[in-house]
């Protein structure tokens, strides 16, 4: 096996699409949310990467080919908000003060915890960008001197529960507005749990796909301004 992806250029964009089409099927038959296809696929690949003894670098050399699709399908994330631009400016003040807050709120959580934890400035760092796509974590990761494969796990996980609960928690505390809704997934765990608010509805879907962008941009200011924090 470790042969094979040393030798393909494609085998391990391979092995990453079979697992997130075996994480799709298993959606699809049972419906429920801890079989949700992104986390089903890390499990999948890691199990293979085991069992084959493959070390990371050796797989990353053929699945690197997926990353480069990850900036343009954020991007593509802008037409939802595009068919709902007259709803955003009505609610423009609403929208902002709520994505603030949200990432307040992740910055925040992230000190606490990592003063109570007594971690080194440098854990601390990877993990401020926890709440934002991988495409602008990664970057903001790197230039505070955090571990960015650290950071990218981080994010996929938080992505990954936003979007297996992110629906459960708005029923929980009886969120019904769909701006409300999109907001919190998108703020909380970027491009994936996004995925989940176009579930939900198109107005969620636009609303999420804003808070992508607005809470990257506000995270790159305010990650640097906290991570004198620690």
């Amino acid at each position: 096996m470790n042969n094979l992806l040393e030798t393909s250029l494609f085998a391990g964009v391979s092995i990453s699409l079979v697992s997130y089409m075996i994480g799709l099927a298993l959606k699809k038959k049972f419906k429920l949310g801890i079989f949700n296809p992104l986390l089903i696929s890390i499990i999948f690949t890691i199990v293979i990467l085991v069992c084959a003894n493959v070390d990371y670098e050796t797989y990353n050399k053929g699945a690197v080919y997926l990353s480069w699709f990850l900036t343009p399908a954020t991007v593509c994330l802008a037409i939802p908000l595009y068919e709902q631009w007259q709803l955003l400016k009505r609610n423009f003040k609403a929208v902002i003060l709520g994505i603030s807050a949200g990432v307040l709120t992740s910055l925040c959580t992230v000190l606490i915890l990592a003063k109570l934890m007594k971690m080194t400035h440098r854990e601390y760092v990877t993990l401020l960008p926890k709440s934002i796509t991988t495409a602008i974590g990664m970057g903001v990761s790197e230039e505070l001197g955090g571990y960015v494969t650290i950071t990218v796990a981080v994010i996929v996980v938080t992505g990954v529960l936003g979007n297996i609960f992110g629906e459960l928690i708005c029923k929980i505390f009886k969120i019904t507005e769909p701006i409300s809704k999109g907001l919190a997934l998108g703020a909380s765990s970027h491009a994936i749990g996004t995925a989940k608010a176009i579930e939900m509805g198109e107005i969620e879907g636009a609303m999420s796909s804003l808070a992508i962008a607005v809470t990257g941009i506000l995270t790159v200011v305010l990650a640097s301004v906290f991570a004198n924090f620690l």
